[in-house]
């Protein structure tokens, strides 16, 4: 059995790109998505009625990039002023849509960065 300390240990001394990178290869090697255990969670959460209540009072928003449209550059340097990402990074998350650029916004905030990227060219959705 692995040394589970020493996996903590290694991933804390990751950096933020180097994670990114772990991320993408485990994504890769198992066949699944980050995102995936969010819908997931939602999905079986929506059965229960408490539950479907909630949904309908959201407060919470994911901006997601369907599409980067023509205009590539652009949208790769809002999606850098959005959320802080180096080039590559910011480069790679538009080449990559669908893809969540900002997550767990308030409606205003989601609104607003949707506003900025459709403005950039991009297409994208708030759920």
């Amino acid at each position: 059995m692995a040394d589970l300390a020493k996996i903590v240990e290694d991933l804390s001394s990751l950096t933020v790109l180097e994670a990114a990178e772990l991320s993408k290869m485990l994504e890769e090697k198992w066949g699944v998505s980050a995102a995936a255990p969010v819908a997931v969670a939602a999905a079986g959460g929506a059965a229960g009625g408490a539950a479907a209540a909630a949904e309908e009072e959201k407060t919470e928003f994911d901006v997601i990039l369907v599409d980067a449209g023509a205009n590539k550059i652009n949208v790769i340097k809002e999606v850098r002023g959005i959320t802080g990402l180096g080039l590559k990074e910011a480069k790679d998350l538009v080449e990559g849509a669908p893809k969540p650029v900002k997550e767990g916004v308030s409606k205003g905030e989601a609104a607003d960065l949707k506003k900025k990227l459709e403005e950039a060219g991009a297409k994208v959705d708030v759920k």
